[in-house]
């Protein structure tokens, strides 16, 4: 029997001794599915699942991984079913982007990330739900004359580290967006990494939540507020490259074009 453990982000911090001792120190099979990870909104300030990056990336063993959509979640299902390591699987409240799903099942390669969207002036990193609006922002970058590289990390743990260095030093500026705290969290991870590999001069802007306890919100209201949101990116990203000609992008919504990528209106 394959052990699932479905429950929500914030509560499996209760059992944090748990996955520590009983799952991860024996490196156990164990795959944990995160439900309401992320900002969580009418749910209350309880809810929102905005630690689990930050208290599960540091146990030994622990794969952690987060699909940017429901075609991806699926096979992702699959690789933690498969996997002989303990998995956390960490997926947003809500409904789905409204992309295609595939019938056929297929595992991905653990630790491996996807190039979405090449660019030469500044790598966004997105990992989970901050995908898509990665992509929005660099579209509308794009219109500005900024070439971004967009990079979907799915894992957080191993991260992708050759695929997010060669694309660091190729643009020198890398902007990272998280659902999640700031400290000890993805942004973190890759801080560490270019420490690792002694790339110093890489400029990093992270994007998350700051240093306390999110309210009660829509989520919209929330992801917008916190600027982790398509128009926070677009933000962070003028403020990472400090370029005057950025400031005739518009802040506001506008149609995606990468039609390839983002799902299609209904």
């Amino acid at each position: 029997m394959k052990p699932v453990v479905a429950i929500y982000s914030t509560f499996l911090q209760r059992a944090y001794d748990q996955i520590h001792q009983d799952v991860c120190l024996q490196n156990l099979p164990v795959v944990f599915a995160l439900d309401r990870g992320g900002v969580v909104g009418e749910d209350g300030p309880t809810h929102h699942g905005l630690f689990d990056f930050s208290y599960l990336r540091h146990i030994p063993n622990l794969i952690v991984m987060a699909p940017k959509d429901e075609n991806e979640f699926q096979h992702m299902i699959r690789t933690a079913i498969e996997c002989p390591r303990p998995v956390a699987l960490r997926y947003p409240r809500g409904e789905g982007v409204g992309v295609m799903m595939e019938d056929s099942l297929k595992s991905i390669e653990i630790g491996k990330g996807e190039v979405l969207v090449e660019g030469d002036d500044v790598l966004i990193l997105g990992i989970g739900s901050t995908v898509y609006p990665s992509l929005r922002a660099a579209e509308r970058l794009e219109e500005g004359g900024i070439h971004t590289a967009v990079i979907n990390c799915r894992f957080l743990k191993p991260l992708d580290g050759e695929l997010i260095c060669q694309w660091a030093k190729r643009t020198g500026r890398v902007l990272t967006v998280e659902e999640n705290v700031l400290q000890g969290g993805f942004g973190s991870a890759v801080l560490e990494l270019f420490e690792e590999k002694g790339l110093f001069s890489i400029q990093v802007k992270r994007l998350g939540i700051p240093d306390l306890f999110l309210e009660h919100g829509p989520q919209s209201f929330l992801r917008a507020k916190y600027e982790i949101d398509e128009d926070g990116i677009v933000k962070g990203a003028r403020e990472l490259i400090e370029d005057q000609r950025l400031s005739s992008i518009p802040l506001r919504r506008t149609k995606t074009s990468i039609s390839r990528i983002l799902p299609s209106p209904e």
